[in-house]
């Protein structure tokens, strides 16, 4: 979206970063509660579901209409470190001027599996706890599995993808912009849009064919009076893993109205590209986020909050991330892959690598 006096807006206001401005970007003061989940989730959702393995070992919830499908956790208290130590090492080379953020994202096992089928997954909460806790004081930790869990009777994860819902983005981007100390703007600033019917990614990832049957809603939001401009830098990868090689900076839509099991692509197309959105926010604020596609669903929630918003994705990126940092004034970093992601060593040795390569 962009209007036809935004480029003029832009180039009136001459805006630019500056040290000054980068140096007073503070998040707000935690508390030690904020740096630890002490809820005691208990599910009102399922918990009396009836359950079932697939054949690719997916847990298959309920029956009819309301199948859902969620993917098992295997991680201990200690899976989370290297990646808290991550967040801690950007915070030593990024400095007092650039705040870090830790924001884990949960999986819907850890809202939605019934109790018969708990000796098949691991509490997340014990994950997310074990990586606040080995968190440096000066790093952020962003807790949304609380704030999730309030939630948890809406409809934030899809049931039949193994994503969450853009209404569980909503809330996330709530608690960020909450620890940021920026400005947040409710979901009736904004313009709804569905895709239906959708069945999304499980019916591949489970070797279930049934949850073909049980089709659901994409509902996505799109925010009104305010000014964005995307620019995407798109990766073409070989073997979907491998960069060889990338577009000019184009100009694109932020939301992209795809169908199907692809409708998730829905946020900025995809994964394998470089996003900036320019906003007419005006408050000096430059936020990066290193994230999985479950990230996708956050940023298009911040265009109130954030001047600049960058999206780079913890599998694809050829740049040299302290040169992007720099020069794009990034004021605001966010470590935010789902629980599965974030303790896997090729996620967070990747990350780190973008940081010398």
């Amino acid at each position: 979206m962009r209007s036809r006096n935004f480029i003029n807006l832009i180039t009136i206001l001459g805006f630019a970063a500056s040290s000054t401005t980068i140096a007073q970007a503070k998040g707000v003061d935690q508390k030690p509660e904020d740096r630890r989940i002490t809820i005691d989730y208990v599910n009102t959702v399922n918990a009396d579901a009836p359950a079932r393995k697939s054949s690719k070992g997916i847990i298959m919830v309920g029956r009819g209409k309301e199948l859902r499908a969620v993917s098992p956790f295997s991680g201990t208290a200690k899976s989370g470190h290297p990646y808290a130590e991550l967040a801690n090492d950007f915070k030593r080379i990024f400095g007092d001027n650039i705040n870090i953020y830790c924001m884990p994202i949960p999986t819907a096992s850890a809202f939605y599996t019934p109790d018969a089928a708990k000796v098949w997954t691991r509490d997340q909460k014990t994950t997310i706890n074990g990586t606040f806790e080995h968190l440096s004081d000066s790093v952020y930790a962003v807790d949304i599995y609380t704030t999730l869990a309030e939630h948890a009777n809406e409809p934030i994860y899809s049931r039949t993808d193994h994503h969450w819902a853009p209404l569980a983005g909503y809330y996330a981007a709530q608690k960020l912009a909450k620890v940021a100390g920026v400005p947040f703007k409710d979901l009736s600033n904004y313009d709804t849009d569905t895709i239906a019917p959708y069945v999304g990614t499980m019916p591949m990832y489970s070797g279930d064919a049934t949850l073909k049957n049980a089709p659901e809603l994409f509902i996505y939001y799109k925010p009104r009076d305010v000014e964005y401009k995307t620019t995407y830098i798109n990766y073409t990868l070989r073997n979907h893993k491998t960069i060889v090689k990338e577009s000019e900076p184009t100009e694109g839509n932020f939301f992209i109205r795809f169908k199907g099991a692809s409708s998730y692509c829905t946020f900025m197309g995809g994964d394998s590209k470089i996003v900036k959105v320019e906003t007419s926010t005006r408050n000096g604020r430059h936020i990066l986020f290193i994230k999985d596609s479950f990230g996708n669903a956050i940023p298009g929630y911040l265009f109130y909050s954030f001047e600049e918003i960058h999206v780079i994705d913890s599998r694809y990126f050829n740049k040299n991330l302290k040169q992007y940092v720099k020069d794009n004034n990034i004021t605001d970093i966010v470590l935010d892959n789902n629980v599965t992601h974030m303790a896997m060593p090729t996620i967070y040795n990747n990350i780190r690598r973008y940081l010398t390569q």
